[in-house]
């Protein structure tokens, strides 16, 4: 279909209500909001915003599950020209600590609270001034003036959300060079890296636009789609990419406010969802489901994942999404640079992670002396195009380190180009086992192992050997009913993979360490392992 021809997300939404009007945009829970509805209620917001003094350049904290008002605040804070700071709902007291005085913020629009956190009672510790009525001026964070609370629990000089909606709606977006321009930032993510501080990636609008529209192209989106999203949209792969690939297409975004198996069939069920983002372990959990039942599933036809070439194949023909696409990416590149195309042959879509997206280029680099390496060589994976201008904050100073001098991202992974111009992952550069000299991704190891019929999931990782470096152990979860054992997946594995990358130890724990979506924490996996090569 046509790309929609704004540049900026406050543009976007006027164009799309113009275009889809009464068409259903967002669903959330009992609530469902038109393009229309969506594009009104946050040019209240943005009325609201700019009474408050916030202009082109300011920035505003989002610390909100998914729903409705997560992404009619963004689009509101678009119009302006005011950049969104999405906060993770997983954020400790400390972490909040860190993320508002390093990011700046003017203004801060929160939940009272969600998941076990009380967040009304966090800031009003860290910010007591603002339990004073009128104008207040917080000591440990000088920028910020504001606290908008959705709920109950705030202090008496803070707002409440629905002063917010009160406003009249902006009517027109502001004059040029007051409001936002296709290369400002449009909302700035905090990712987890190497370093003990989270990284501050701010992304623009026309990246955002124009890559989340080509992303949708891969899932062949089209009007008549609704998306069911349960990654956080305070992730990239639920904002510069789920939400842009849905929006930008005339689409319906099916929002969860957060991951629970049992409601996201339902929500699946309820909607006739044609499309979802997922990840392995959530895609385990709704199969594993006693309520799932691939009749339930029926109109389910494409969507993203990541992982190895069995979780792509589990989503496809155990789930139902048919024509689900693989993709690679990080905050740093809008969520995606490289996605399959949703008609190419299953077997195709689950080896690699697809010809990277229009405008993005993909170079391998050799680990030792940097050159371009040619196809089916594998090196360190380099993007260009559709990537951040740099970190920000207090992680700028890590720019210069992560982006080369002829502006390629340095992405920490390995991974290698076919000869047909597909990019294959092989993994984490600092995940990477070295076993007698010999480098093995502990992705393709999993990925043996889930071959086989009783396991459900597997974390494989590396332990230290005096002889060979490393050996691998693997943790395994077995299926609901099943007994293998060792010796079988031993066996298993030696008749599927080359003899160094049969696992030297298997254990049988009853969970994996993971975070609250589902993806496996091989640090913590790392640590339990450690003293097996020592009792083995």
């Amino acid at each position: 279909m046509n790309a929609p021809y704004s540049r900026t997300l406050g543009e976007l939404l006027f164009e799309q209500a113009t275009r889809y009007t009464n068409a259903p945009a967002v669903f959330c829970g009992d609530r469902v909001a038109s393009y229309t509805a969506l594009a009104n209620r946050a040019a209240r917001i943005a009325a609201s915003l700019a009474a408050r003094g916030i202009t082109r350049g300011d920035r505003v904290g989002l610390l909100l599950n998914n729903r409705l008002e997560w992404v009619e605040t963004f689009f509101g804070a678009a119009m302006l020209g005011a950049e969104i700071v999405a906060f993770s709902t997983w954020s400790s007291q400390d972490e909040l600590d860190y993320l508002i005085g390093d990011s700046g913020i003017v203004a801060l629009v929160t939940l009272d609270r969600f998941s076990g956190q009380d967040f009304a009672a966090i800031l009003r510790a860290l910010i007591p001034e603002a339990d004073q009525a009128g104008i207040w001026t917080s000591a440990r964070f000088p920028t910020l003036h504001d606290i908008i609370l959705l709920g109950e629990g705030g202090g008496a000089g803070w707002s409440t959300y629905a002063d917010l909606l009160a406003a009249t709606p902006l009517a027109s977006l502001p004059a040029p060079g007051d409001g936002a321009s296709a290369m400002d930032e449009a909302i700035i993510i905090y990712t987890s890296g190497s370093s003990s501080k989270p990284k501050s990636v701010p992304l623009p609008h026309y990246g955002i636009i124009e890559n989340g529209f080509n992303i949708g192209e891969r899932q062949g989106y089209s009007p008549q789609d609704r998306v069911l999203l349960a990654p956080p949209l305070f992730w990239s792969y639920g904002s510069a990419n789920a939400m842009s690939a849905t929006l930008t297409h005339g689409a319906a975004l099916v929002l969860q406010s957060k991951f629970e198996p049992g409601e996201a069939l339902d929500l699946i069920e309820r909607h006739r969802c044609t499309a979802l983002y997922t990840l392995p372990a959530m895609t385990a959990a709704m199969t594993g489901h006693p309520n799932f039942r691939r009749e339930r599933m029926q109109s389910l036809r494409t969507g993203l994942t990541i992982g190895a070439p069995q979780d792509v194949i589990a989503a496809a023909e155990v789930l139902g999404a048919a024509e689900i696409c693989n993709v690679y990416g990080q905050t740093e590149s809008f969520g995606n640079c490289c996605v399959t195309w949703h008609h190419w042959p299953l077997e195709r879509r689950a080896r690699c992670q697809g010809p990277p997206l229009p405008g993005v280029r993909i170079r391998i680099a050799h680990p030792e002396t940097g050159a371009a390496l040619p196809p089916d060589e594998a090196g360190l994976i380099e993007v260009r195009g559709y990537i951040m201008r740099g970190y920000i904050g207090g992680s700028a100073d890590q720019t210069a380190d992560a982006i080369t001098v002829d502006g390629y991202f340095r992405t920490g992974d390995m991974g290698q180009m076919t000869a047909d111009g597909d990019m294959q992952f092989i993994g984490r550069t600092t995940e990477m086992i070295k076993k007698g000299g010999i480098n093995i991704s502990p992705a393709e190891v999993e990925d043996v192992l889930m071959r086989h019929p009783d396991v459900a999931q597997a974390g494989v990782v590396g332990v230290p050997d005096r002889l060979q470096g490393e050996l691998l152990a693997a943790y395994v979860l077995v299926k609901s009913g099943a007994r293998p054992t060792r010796e079988n997946l031993i066996a298993h594995c030696r008749a599927q993979a080359s003899r160094y990358k049969v696992p030297d130890f298997i254990e049988f724990p009853e969970s994996l360490p993971v975070t609250v979506t589902g993806k496996l924490l091989r640090r913590e996996l790392k640590k339990i392992a450690a003293g097996l090569a020592k009792n083995g």
